[in-house]
């Protein structure tokens, strides 16, 4: 049987805000994608990705949730692994997707993507992905194999309010685009999160979070979803610059300074793809063709035109 394919996903805005319940929209992105397979002969990647399936199931033994360990372990040591192009480190969902082709292969009841899925059936889900997926970042909302698993954006309006969403239709001669920057290097989601989570209990930072970071990124999730292009722009500069205030760990060294010029520029404006800290740079721009030809040295991937 046809192992069914998982994409990578990118989180457009809620990163960090929804660990303090913001909203969140997440997109999948079919660039990169990843399946269970098995292997025989080893080569190296399948090789570290079966070891990494060990200790996976070795946690899930631990954990209370409905899945068929026996088989999981059976299949393992016969030579199954992830056989994935979605790049790690990247905040572009690895993790996501594994744990989404684990849960659809191995689940015990399992909620199927065919059927309706209520709120209830997606808290549900992404209550079961968050204890999965907390094997590899330590905390996880579990929205990122949720969004792998249905392959659909994904709204979030609070911890208890989740839906399958539309968004803008493409267009791909539009000159405001989605962008990706590749830094060069991995980033650490567990430590990065870490640190926001120590720096929430400063009262200053907090009320920063709630009061700038967070009401600016929902506002950007409310315009980009109502088409409302002017008005988005103008709040992801003010996003873009709250972060480059406030999130200097989590912004490679070397891209704080283009980061600076699109804001000063009114050419681009960046903020965090995930965690930060490396990985990839997400980017919206009202110019591609102009934002192409200034980060013409930068390794840029357009996402989504609109």
């Amino acid at each position: 049987m046809k192992s069914p394919l998982f994409y990578a996903k990118i989180l457009l805005f809620g990163e960090y805000g929804i660990i303090n319940d913001s909203k969140a929209l997440t997109i999948p992105f079919n660039l990169f994608k990843g399946a269970l397979k098995k292997e025989k002969k080893f080569l190296n990647n399948s090789l570290v990705s079966n070891k990494i399936l060990y200790k996976f199931n070795d946690y899930l033994k631990t954990q209370n949730l409905k899945l068929n360990l026996k088989k999981f372990s059976s299949d393992i040591e016969e030579g199954l692994y992830f056989d994935s192009t979605i790049p790690e480190g990247y905040g572009v969902g690895s993790s996501g997707a594994l744990v989404a082709a684990v849960y659809e292969r191995y689940a015990i009841n399992k909620i199927s993507i065919l059927e309706n899925l209520d709120i209830k059936k997606l808290l549900k889900l992404k209550i079961i992905f968050s204890k999965m997926e907390s094997f590899f970042h330590g905390n996880s909302s579990g929205l990122d194999p949720l969004n792998s698993y249905l392959s659909l954006p994904i709204l979030v309006n609070s911890k208890t309010e989740i839906k399958a969403t539309g968004i803008p239709s493409q267009t791909h001669d539009g000159n405001n685009a989605v962008f990706l920057l590749d830094s060069g290097t991995k980033s650490e989601t567990s430590s990065l999160v870490s640190i926001f989570l120590n720096k929430l209990k400063i009262p200053a930072f907090k009320k920063m979070i709630d009061d700038e970071f967070i009401k600016s990124s929902d506002l950007c999730i409310e315009y980009f979803l109502g088409s409302n292009n002017e008005m988005l722009f103008n709040e992801i500069k003010k996003l873009s610059s709250i972060v480059l205030e406030h999130f200097k760990p989590m912004i490679p060294s070397d891209f704080q300074k283009i980061w600076k010029d699109g804001i000063d520029n009114n050419t681009f404006y960046l903020k965090l793809c995930g965690s930060g800290g490396g990985g990839y740079i997400l980017g919206f721009t009202k110019d591609i063709l102009k934002t192409k030809s200034i980060l013409n040295n930068r390794k840029l991937k357009v996402v989504y035109t609109f």
